[in-house]
């Protein structure tokens, strides 16, 4: 391939994506402080750099995946002066929209381009190579980073300018979190009334109760044998990553006068099961529900 990558942040996500350029035949330089995550990138090939301005320096595209929208404008900080001219920076980060486009402003300011474009699909879909990805920024840098998007993703929408793509992430995650709670109190209706969690499944999967949460993320073991549930509730998708994308949701909601009760009361249940998720899957949830209920489980 004849682009150079620069790879930032290579935990439960970056590292799969990292590791799916390499296996595609592109050039990746990557920086990761955790020891964990380098030996892992080691194992997958990418080539480790020491330094965050290492990994930047002299590549045609400059990766992050990191934890928070200040992260990202630190560390765009430190790049953006010594990234070659012209450098496209596409931040897969989940951050608030106006951090994103204070990221691109910084980046067009110093002569670069920028694109931000959120992931949805989870730790499975990063290592299978199958997230969507929500972009956001010109035509023309979303459609230079699409071959490279296409490696790590199944689905790859343009959807707008600076800071759309985050919109997009924020607006899909608000909906998944509010899914999955209704879907639990569904369930745990479902095991007070007698009715077993596979024929929940049957019906519901196939009705108009249908959705993403229970068919392919389904919160109790047996229907959907991939789901977290089924491995005591490893994430996947971290209870702390929702509670932080249901934050941003709800602080939009505020921001831009959208009367959202549903949204704001899914950011506070996660808020609440954050404090005793123990690193949990968001699907969790579920057992947060049952406990309140009254405990025993009944329906499998």
């Amino acid at each position: 391939m004849s682009k150079t990558i620069g790879f930032l942040g290579l935990g439960h996500m970056g590292g799969p994506m990292a590791a799916n350029l390499v296996k595609a035949g592109y050039e990746v330089h990557a920086y990761d402080p955790s020891a964990a995550a380098q030996e892992q990138a080691r194992k997958d090939g990418v080539a480790l750099v020491d330094t965050g301005v290492a990994a930047a320096t002299a590549r045609d595209i400059v990766i992050t995946m990191l934890t928070n929208g200040k992260l990202v404008r630190d560390v765009y900080a430190e790049l953006l002066p010594v990234a070659q001219p012209n450098t496209l920076f596409v931040d897969c980060s989940t951050i608030d929209v106006g951090d994103a486009k204070a990221a691109a402003e910084a980046a067009t300011a110093a002569g670069h381009r920028a694109l931000d474009a959120p992931v949805s699909g989870g730790v499975s879909g990063a290592a299978a190579g199958t997230l969507t990805f929500m972009a956001g920024g010109a035509e023309a840098d979303f459609a230079e980073a699409l071959p490279v998007l296409e490696v790590m993703g199944a689905k790859v929408v343009h959807c707008g300018g600076a800071g759309v793509g985050q919109a997009a992430k924020i607006c899909n995650n608000m909906l998944l979190g509010i899914s999955m709670i209704g879907l639990s109190e569904a369930l745990v209706l479902g095991e007070k009334l007698g009715l077993s969690h596979q024929s929940f499944f049957d019906v519901v999967s196939t009705a108009s109760g249908q959705s993403w949460a229970l068919t392919t993320y389904c919160p109790v073991p047996g229907p959907v044998p991939t789901s977290p549930a089924n491995n005591d509730y490893q994430p996947g998708f971290a209870t702390a990553l929702m509670n932080k994308d249901l934050g941003l949701a709800a602080e939009a909601l505020r921001a831009n006068g959208v009367h959202g009760r549903i949204g704001e009361l899914a950011a506070e249940i996660y808020r609440e099961f954050n404090e005793t998720s123990g690193g949990r899957d968001f699907s969790a949830i579920i057992t947060e529900v049952r406990e309140r209920s009254g405990g025993s489980q009944t329906g499998s």
